[in-house]
């Protein structure tokens, strides 16, 4: 029996499932092991940004190896379709204050456009009782760029 292989997208297909998506997981460089974490993202066209708390275990892990994999997904309920993207760069921490208040304002945006629940907050340093606002006027998490893509990988089933 031969083995059957999930087609790949192409470049229009998982432009689109990236633009389209704002959940991913970012794969860091661990002691061992790699350390997995999902991250709220928007995408301008050219480039992926995260919003990340200045705390916590990412944070040492981004410090020792700014190197990491990106997976975004979409599938049906009951997997009967779905589409997946990875790709392998670096993670970049936004210093310049004008590109950060506009990727702040492009997830006060996106939590708005979406409708998600302010318990999203918490992920990103604010208190749930915050108005999503509250990113694009405090600094309490840093703003990360995916750069450096070497290599992408996007499969979808149909």
């Amino acid at each position: 029996m031969d083995i059957v292989k999930i087609p790949k997208m192409q470049k229009h297909e998982y432009d689109t499932l990236i633009a389209e998506g704002y959940v991913s997981r970012i794969a860091f460089q661990g002691e061992k092991y790699p350390y997995i974490a999902p991250f709220l993202y928007v995408f301008d066209g050219k480039f992926l940004y995260f919003l990340s708390t200045k705390y916590g275990k990412k944070m040492n892990l981004f410090r020792e190896s700014p190197y990491v994999s990106v997976e975004i997904e979409k599938y049906s309920k009951d997997l009967s379709c779905y589409t997946f993207v990875t790709m392998q760069g670096r993670i970049e921490e936004v210093t310049d204050s004008i590109e950060k208040k506009i990727i702040r304002e492009k997830f006060v945006q996106l939590i708005k456009d979406h409708k998600l629940s302010n318990n999203i907050l918490a992920a990103l340093g604010h208190s749930p009782q915050d108005p999503p606002e509250a990113i694009a006027l405090e600094e309490r998490s840093m703003v990360w760029k995916l750069t450096g893509v070497k290599d992408i990988v996007a499969l979808k089933n149909v």
